[in-house]
């Protein structure tokens, strides 16, 4: 880890405090003039780094950098490979490659500031702009078949709402399967992708990706999603994004541990009771969903009355 790293983990881990030159020097095992030049560096990077006389350096608590060693203060489980990026394609594309590659640790992620080509279900596009979003992708070694896939989507989903309300305060209702709303916008996406035996169908590993709307883009949201998006907080409205990234990590890896749907992904539903729309077969249809089952499945009755079990499907709360 480079001196540059190694300074800013310190300075993250006492944030608002001031560390002296002499004691980062000591810490770091070099020189003051290292320090400084660290420092200098950091601060060309846009981090908030404070100077005073006879106090030394402290990093500004309003500092909202996204940075590996920030995110990595805030872990729960420090054996995990965190990589941060200001731009990047796509976080669950690089996470991936890195399984693959590097055989990464269980709850290793990649976290960015934007991203070129976010996705969502079905090669959908997920819009994902600079400095308005959080967006991240977890590594898991589930212990579940591919059927069990749906467990950990709603797994991250009550995780991310756990971590939105310590972080942020706001609470999050879940919309069957994947999505986290609020005040009937779509503030979040999820979209777990797996690689499976294809001989036992238990998973070898799975990818969670996250998208976070933040802030509203300060030019607004794209034409196409405008009606349906949403965001968090309003802008002005600070959080630590790092903190949020661990807070979504350590929650999930949690969560995904336990048996089955969680009750809290049922109770936090904001589908069933609903008229909702359908889409599949190159059809679109109207129904209404009656609850969710302890295996995730929707339970809907259909324009004639009758019941049906929907184990996957595109929902829409738009009639």
């Amino acid at each position: 880890m480079s001196t540059k790293s190694k300074l800013l983990e310190l300075l993250e881990s006492q944030k608002g405090t001031y560390l002296s030159g002499e004691e980062l020097a000591r810490q770091l095992q070099v020189s003051r003039a290292a320090v400084w030049k660290a420092v200098k560096t950091l601060r060309q990077e846009g981090y908030q780094i404070q100077a005073a006389t006879n106090r030394g350096y402290a990093l500004k608590q309003e500092n909202d950098i996204l940075s590996r060693e920030a995110v990595r203060c805030f872990l729960e489980h420090q054996e995990a490979e965190v990589q941060v990026f200001q731009k990047i394609s796509s976080t669950s594309r690089v996470m991936k490659q890195l399984a693959v590659e590097k055989q990464l640790p269980h709850g290793s992620l990649v976290a960015a500031n934007s991203q070129t080509e976010g996705r969502g279900r079905k090669g959908r596009k997920f819009y994902s702009p600079e400095s308005s979003g959080l967006y991240l992708s977890v590594l898991l070694y589930p212990k579940k078949t591919l059927r069990q896939s749906l467990e950990i989507t709603a797994a991250a989903a009550v995780a991310v709402c756990r971590a939105v309300e310590g972080c942020c305060g706001v609470s999050l209702g879940i919309k069957w399967v994947n999505d986290l709303y609020l005040q009937e916008k779509k503030v979040c996406g999820i979209l777990t992708e797996a690689v499976t035996d294809f001989e036992t169908g238990e998973i070898e590993f799975a990818v969670v990706g996250i998208g976070l709307n933040l802030y509203e883009p300060k030019e607004g949201f794209p034409e196409e999603i405008r009606r349906k998006a949403g965001a968090i907080l309003e802008r002005g409205v600070r959080t630590d994004r790092n903190r949020l990234a661990a807070c979504i990590v350590n929650e999930l890896l949690k969560e995904a541990e336990k048996p089955g749907i969680s009750p809290e992904y049922r109770q936090r539903n904001i589908v069933p009771g609903r008229q909702i729309k359908v889409f599949g077969n190159q059809e679109c249809r109207v129904v209404r969903a009656e609850k969710i089952l302890e295996d995730g499945r929707l339970l809907v009755t259909n324009g004639q009355g009758e019941r049906e079990l929907l184990d996957f499907a595109d929902v829409s709360l738009e009639i």
